[in-house]
Order: structure tokens, then sequence, then C-alpha cells
């Protein structure tokens, strides 16, 4: 009968740590050392459970919890990476997420998911101040920074005050800058929620059903009217939402 392989310890680790903390320290070693620089690919969890002599259990649960502290980055089917620090989205106005990859010096990436004129849902309806048997545009986009999702957008959108929005290029121009440029608003909501995806949410942005993600939800307006109503899902190891501004006089806060 062949014995179980030892649990190996790396130069360097604590012998006192359970063993998967070994393999986090490692993990995190090698990142505070420049090692392995952001977007890094790391070992398998095979090459992982071989070299660490332990289960496929101890070294899942040791990726979790860097996923979970926000070290590194896991893409379904494709593997786990350093984590970038995350990008940041503002809150006050409109972001367009395009520029923001582009100026991170980062390749951006727009997939056209859906795209169909429906009769209004209901709730849709209500939000968009539309009647019962109008109908309403709606598309499902996936932006992918560098290759990785980081935004699943849902939106709807009143076709009075779009009616060309179908018919626009999204992968060139993205809906919120089309929308920008086209129907200027002027008032905007944002209200931010964390979410768990659906499977079929988690399926199009690459990333575990039980990872929370950072849901945005956004309305604007045109003098008085309904433009869009859009929801935005971002998983939370990937982005985050924030924002910096002046304040001017005596201000209250509640």
């Amino acid at each position: 009968m062949t014995a179980a392989p030892a649990n190996r310890l790396h130069p360097g680790t604590a012998p006192t740590l359970a063993l998967y903390e070994r393999i986090k320290d490692y993990i995190q070693r090698k990142i505070q050392d420049g090692s392995w620089p952001p977007g890094h690919r790391l070992p398998s969890e095979q090459d992982l459970v071989d070299e660490f002599g332990t289960s496929r259990m101890t070294v899942n649960r040791a990726l979790r919890e860097l996923v979970e502290q926000g070290r590194i980055v896991r893409v379904v089917g494709v593997g786990s990476f350093v984590a970038e620090d995350k990008p940041q989205s503002t809150l006050l106005q409109i972001a367009n997420i395009a520029s923001e990859i582009r100026q991170r010096g980062h390749d951006y990436r727009c997939e056209l998911q859906l795209a169909e004129r429906i009769a209004v849902p209901p709730d849709i309806g209500a939000w968009l101040d539309l009647r019962p048997g109008e109908s309403v545009f709606h598309i499902v986009c996936l932006h992918l920074e560098n290759d990785v999702p980081v935004q699943l957008e849902d939106r709807y959108v009143n076709p009075r005050m779009a009616p060309d929005f179908l018919g626009q290029d999204f992968t060139a121009m993205p809906p919120s800058e089309y929308l920008v440029r086209n129907v200027p608003c002027d008032q905007i909501e944002h209200v931010v929620d964390a979410a768990l995806p659906s499977a079929e949410q988690a399926a199009r942005l690459a990333m575990p059903a039980s990872e929370p993600c950072l849901l945005l939800m956004r309305r604007t307006w045109n003098r008085g009217n309904a433009v869009t109503l859009v929801r935005f899902l971002h998983p939370s190891s990937r982005y985050r939402l924030g924002c910096r501004f002046p304040v001017n006089g005596n201000q209250h806060f509640g």
C-alpha cells in the first residue's frame, strides 16, 4: 500500500500555519516580491495540489479566500490571475467604460449579446413611464478588459427618445456613449446594491455564481422624459464604484 504524499513546506512559510494558509502565504509572497505581477497566470489547481502534496479542496479554499481578499481573479474555464488594482467608476456622472479601460492602457471590447424591440414588461414600463402595449428597446452587452468580463449591461431604452438606438454598432461605440452624445440627459439617478448573479449572468461574466457582485442601476431623463433604465452588474473582485467631489459652503449631512 502506497503512503499518501507528505504535505510539503515551501521555504519561508510558517510551519504553524494550516496548509491552506501556507498556500495563500506562498502565493501572496510571490505577488508582493514582484515574481508574479498583475495579470500573471497562477499555477493550475492541479499544479498546486502536486506542488504542496495536498487535496484539491485545500487548494480551492486558499484560492477562494484570495479572491475574496481581492488578491487574485478567477476566470471560469481559464484559470486564476494576479488581480490588477480594481478599476473605479464614478457615481456622479455617466461613466464611459471604454475610455476608462483604454486610459489604463488596457484593451477594451464590447460584445452585443442581445438586441430586441419588445412589448414593455409592466415593471420596466413603470420605471420608464411607458404605457401597457407600448414597445421598448432591450439590449444586453458584455464589456471586457483584456478579454476578462468586468461588466454585464442590461438596458432598456424609450424608443420615443432614441428611435435609432437599435441601429447602432455598439461594438464600436458603447450604448452609454451613444446616448450621451445623442440624447443629453438633465437628470441621473444611481442606485447601488450588492447582489448575487443568476446562473446565466455568472456564465456570461465567467465567474462563480457564489461570488457577490456590485449592481448599479441607472435611470436618465431629458426634460422630464425617461430615456433609459440600465442595470450594470460587476464582479466585486474586478470592479469598484466611488467618487470624489468638492463641497462648497456649509453642508448638512443626515
